[in-house]
């Protein structure tokens, strides 16, 4: 039997995975003793590091006492989670990072889940021991509470338990904090010890299956998986069987392994190594790679249906083509279906007789991801309010609905509760502990948008919400995720002046300042009331030959409103878009013309009368 341990590491967002491969690639020696190291290293994407997330899994090896132990680290955000269940194909086993202070969270439940319908063997890491309030002992009864709930084998009840702190560098088998050492050890002992070796067959007829994609100008897609059976050479001729049940035979062109943050080329790979091929250049997740004899294809991996679609289109503000390099729909359209390629979670259409496409993913963070990376990559675009997806179930019409966990000060839970309440949502189950309450609600997907921006004001702060997808259930008949209050909207264009904006201000909250450049249709600020007003931000005060006992007053506004990309999705409705450049984020109304907007509202309100 091969040396070989093939595992996952899977946790909720920010209860620390990324931070504790980095410790375990330390620990295992793979770095040189002069080797600068980085924090959080698997993260490599420039938005991964901003945001502290993980966005995409990765694969790493490292080797430890004669055993090469091929690590997986996994998004935690509900947005990504596609990827953990298709990974779970491709190990024997996991670590389950729990924090020691939040304990089993929404996405925990998830992963785990996940874990234990593909059959594989966890081991819990209970982790941030030291920091402030932690209880190891209350969040190891959570997550044994959390294997009962889910059904798990009663074998599996008597888990492994490591406690450390991977911010630290240390671990222990004793949930004291005084026990801790540091090093990784007890946890790579015990991936060796707990986790079975891989099923190995390499006399068997080949058969390998891509859980993952990548992609690069050289070589186009690399599909990345664990070999199943048999062995595999460089310049092979091999026979794909596709989802459609057609074989399409290539030759493979290079074979990649993993070590450290190294992709290195091999010549071979055999039953049990995890690794990436390339040479088609329309690979899918889910096909069988196998013999050109033997074509024998495994079953078909299932890939989360996208559950929010937006969309995209070139930018057609008068600003369009100030800022960004790539303007055309020939080349966003290259991007986004390029962006295909690599997430598989991800798709886009093109809208017929028109500039735009309507893309569809897991979420509000997945979409504005792919936003931001265009954006950074040049691009000038104009996207839409997001919109659940709705199916047809068994003749009824069905939205996806969350399962949303919030935790908050005991003081803004009645207004927590009454806007949750306004948007659809069940309460399941609430939790006091001190001053601090956790509500569980399930809700529709559509009451969320929106939510996310007003809750931080509800909470001034201090809230921290959670929601993962649970299922679709037929149409709720409630009108949800439509903003409830007016905006400001620019009847000129021209920059803003101090002497206007003083006047706009006491209509509502900027979003500009003075200085900043405007233009007719363009949403300038939040009205204090639910109509939408226009205004004139760029009116220059009249000169005149009278003295004025004022005339030397300085204007003071307040500071303008700053608005993130998602921020600004959550916020427009269905009749305004949000421009996008690589050096700005504006949002305005779908139609620009103060007139032919107003004419169109009050054709809309006559039909609905």
């Amino acid at each position: 039997m091969k040396n070989i341990r093939n595992i996952a590491i899977i946790a909720h967002v920010d209860h620390g995975k990324t931070t504790l491969v980095n410790q375990l690639l330390v620990s295992s020696g793979t770095f040189r003793d002069n080797e600068e190291i980085q924090d959080r290293m698997m993260d490599n994407n420039d938005i991964e590091r901003e945001r502290g997330i993980t966005i995409l899994a990765k694969p790493t090896a490292i080797n430890y006492k004669d055993y090469r132990i091929n690590i997986l680290d996994t998004p935690g955000h509900a947005d990504f989670g596609g990827e953990v269940e298709r990974i779970m194909h491709m190990v024997d086993g996991c670590l389950l990072v729990v924090d020691a202070f939040e304990g089993t969270m929404p996405q925990t439940r998830f992963v785990l889940k996940k874990a234990l319908e593909a059959h594989i063997k966890p081991i819990v890491v209970v982790n941030k021991v030291d920091r402030p309030n932690a209880d190891p002992a209350r969040v190891v009864d959570e997550v044994l509470d959390l294997f009962i709930e889910l059904g798990a084998d009663d074998d599996l009840l008597e888990f492994n338990v490591i406690y450390a702190s991977a911010l630290k560098g240390t671990s222990s088998l004793d949930a004291s904090l005084d026990s801790q050492k540091e090093g990784m050890e007890p946890i790579l002992d015990a991936i060796i010890n707990e986790i079975p070796g891989p099923d190995v067959d390499e006399e068997s007829p080949l058969q390998f299956q891509p859980a993952l994609l990548d992609y690069n100008d050289y070589v186009g897609k690399i599909g990345i998986g664990r070999i199943a059976k048999g062995k595999i050479h460089i310049n092979d001729m091999v026979t794909c069987c596709r989802l459609d049940g057609t074989t399409r035979n290539f030759r493979i062109q290079k074979l990649y392994g993993f070590f450290g943050m190294k992709r290195l080329e091999v010549e071979e790979a055999g039953a049990g190594d995890i690794i990436g091929i390339a040479g088609l250049p329309d690979l899918n997740v889910g096909e069988t790679i196998c013999n050109l004899n033997n074509p024998i294809p495994l079953p078909i991996l299932r890939i989360d249906e996208p559950t929010l679609q937006m969309t995209f289109g070139t930018n057609s503000s008068p600003f369009s083509g100030r800022e960004g390099k790539e303007l055309t729909a020939r080349k966003i359209e290259d991007r986004l279906f390029r962006e295909t390629q690599r997430d598989v979670s991800l798709k886009v259409e093109r809208i017929p007789n028109s500039e735009s496409w309507t893309v569809s993913g897991r979420g509000e963070l997945h979409l504005s991801v792919l936003i931001e990376n265009m954006r950074r990559q040049g691009f000038e675009l104009e996207v839409s309010k997001p919109q659940v997806i709705i199916k047809e179930i068994d003749g009824e019409r069905c939205e996806p609905y969350e399962d949303v966990q919030i935790d908050c000060p005991e003081e803004f839970m009645g207004n927590i509760m009454e806007s949750l309440g306004s948007r659809g949502a069940e309460l399941v189950h609430m939790n006091y502990d001190q001053n601090q309450v956790r509500i569980q609600y399930v809700i529709p997907s559509r009451g969320l948008l929106g939510f996310m921006t007003n809750f931080m004001t509800l909470t001034k702060g201090y809230g921290i919400i959670n929601h993962t997808f649970k299922e679709y259930r037929p149409c709720l008949k409630i009108a949800v995720g439509e903003r409830k209050v007016g905006v400001l909207v620019s009847t000129d264009s021209g920059m803003a002046t101090g002497y206007a904006l003083q006047h706009v201000e006491e209509r509502g909250t900027l979003f500009i300042e003075p200085g900043a450049e405007v233009y007719e249709g363009m949403i300038v600020g939040e009205n204090k009331y639910d109509s939408d007003l226009c205004v004139t931000p760029v009116k220059e005060k009249n000169l005149t030959n009278q003295r004025s006992s004022n005339k030397d007053s300085t204007i003071v506004l307040k500071g303008a409103k700053k608005m993130s990309l998602e921020e600004c999705l959550d916020y427009i409705n269905t009749d305004e878009l949000v421009e996008i450049t690589p050096l700005s984020i504006r949002m305005r109304k779908k139609i620009l013309n103060t007139a032919d907007r107003k004419k169109y509202e009050a054709k809309m309100r006559s039909q609905q009368e």
